[in-house]
């Protein structure tokens, strides 16, 4: 007998009717129509039926501290970095651990079940890298998290800075990071992105590398990146997040810089949310949009998740886990407005983002973790366009949050109406 069955559901890739059969956590058929013994049977309605979503690139141990010690009046990167560097000495490990798991509870009840955190260690004590430690320890049960060695002030420009990163990677942290732009020249940020792909290469770690965080057309240390991880031998095991310069880049330069990066197996994260916010924030009119160039980093074979980055942070006040909304604000940024371009969006936040984060087991096929989410929309362009309610959420056959169908009742005279805005 199955543990699990539903039926009538409407896969991404277009395919109704779709039943999905589960046992033992994993999923064991996916076809059109089952009919088998099961110990819970659920009808979906024709809703539709996705992996969970993803997020590669997120600030855990920062998230739910907006306005800690203050706001970040200005709005930029900078004055953020600076309000959690007055943080810092005030921060204690339980007060983190605590707002990383409240946010873990909002993680899961969107359906977000992988997430790549990074850690700051520029500190010697690794307050924050112990205290992630811990989270990752408490949520293992029902939501992957990596965690990512990131060195904040940057790794040459803070006193033992590379030490420090040593130590993260020493205590299990999965993944090494940098911010080659925020080294105090050019030459030390080329040089930090040797450095530290070179370790990552020696320990056997995945990169993913802030990377050109930028408005100056001139960062350029995705080129640095890509040259690193070919030379090294690192193909399919490196990051560059933002790369937001490739926005204020001539085209030229970019003409040569896409098939580097696709050649070199880097993928790129955009974060749509906060690349639109604190990018900029220099110019009068026009203004920059910020977001690096997602559709043409797809079209050269490159591949391109969405990340949430901040959530009510030193960064960025405003969030709440939702991915769906990422993606909504991505294809508004990039103009991705077309099916094909809407679907990409879904994409970024589901399949692409579990191919960044090297994610096993993940998708609806014979084989995979039986990890799902129903939306309340019929295909991914209405989920996208609703930020749909989650009905349910799964993690290996076992359900871990719902939502009751949102439905409002509309009191016109002569035309009263239930509207849940699906068509």
């Amino acid at each position: 007998m199955l543990d699990l069955l539903l039926t009538n559901a409407t896969l991404p890739d277009g395919r109704t009717g779709m039943s999905v059969a589960v046992q033992d956590g994993r999923i064991v058929e996916v076809a059109p129509g089952l009919a088998a013994p099961a110990r819970e049977t659920l009808d979906a309605g024709g809703c539709l039926l996705s992996p969970p979503f993803c997020d590669p690139h997120f600030h855990m141990d920062a998230t739910l501290s907006y306005g800690l010690p203050r706001v970040n009046e200005s709005g930029t990167l900078l004055e953020g970095i600076q309000v959690w560097g007055e943080l810092k000495p005030q921060l204690k490990a339980q007060d983190m651990i605590d707002r990383a798991l409240a946010y873990c509870d909002w993680a899961v009840a969107r359906g977000l079940l992988a997430i790549r955190s990074h850690v700051d260690t520029s500190d010697p004590s690794l307050l924050p890298v112990q205290a992630m430690l811990e989270v990752r320890k408490r949520v293992a049960p029902y939501l992957d998290l990596q965690l990512v060695a990131f060195p904040q002030d940057g790794v040459l420009r803070t006193p033992g800075g590379a030490d420090s990163l040593q130590r993260a990677l020493d205590l299990g942290v999965d993944v090494v990071g940098g911010i080659p732009h925020f080294e105090r020249t050019m030459a030390q940020g080329a040089e930090s992105v040797k450095l530290l792909c070179e370790i990552a290469a020696a320990r056997g770690k995945l990169v993913d590398m802030h990377c050109d965080e930028s408005d100056d057309p001139l960062s350029r240390h995705i080129e640095t990146l890509a040259f690193e991880t070919q030379r090294l031998g690192l193909q399919g095991r490196v990051n560059g997040s933002h790369c937001t310069s490739m926005h204020s880049m001539d085209n030229y330069y970019v003409s040569k810089l896409l098939p580097l990066i696709a050649e070199s197996g880097v993928s790129v994260v955009a974060n749509p949310l906060i690349n639109i916010t604190l990018q900029g924030r220099h110019d009068t009119y026009p203004k920059r949009r910020g977001m690096t160039r997602v559709p043409e980093l797809m079209a050269a074979g490159v591949n391109v998740a969405f990340g949430h980055d901040c959530v009510m942070d030193p960064w960025y006040g405003m969030g709440s886990g939702d991915m769906l909304e990422v993606a909504h604000m991505g294809l508004h940024v990039a103009q991705m407005t077309s099916q094909k371009g809407i679907r990409a969006c879904f994409d970024a936040v589901t399949t692409n983002a579990a191919k960044v984060m090297h994610l096993q087991g993940y998708g609806i096929e014979p084989g995979c973790d039986a990890s799902f989410v129903l939306l309340q929309a019929r295909d991914v362009v209405e989920a996208i366009r609703l930020r749909a309610n989650r009905l349910k959420v799964w993690r290996k056959g076992t359900l871990l949050a719902q939502t009751p169908e949102v439905e409002a009742q509309v009191h016109v005279a002569g035309r009263p109406a239930r509207v849940t805005f699906s068509r």
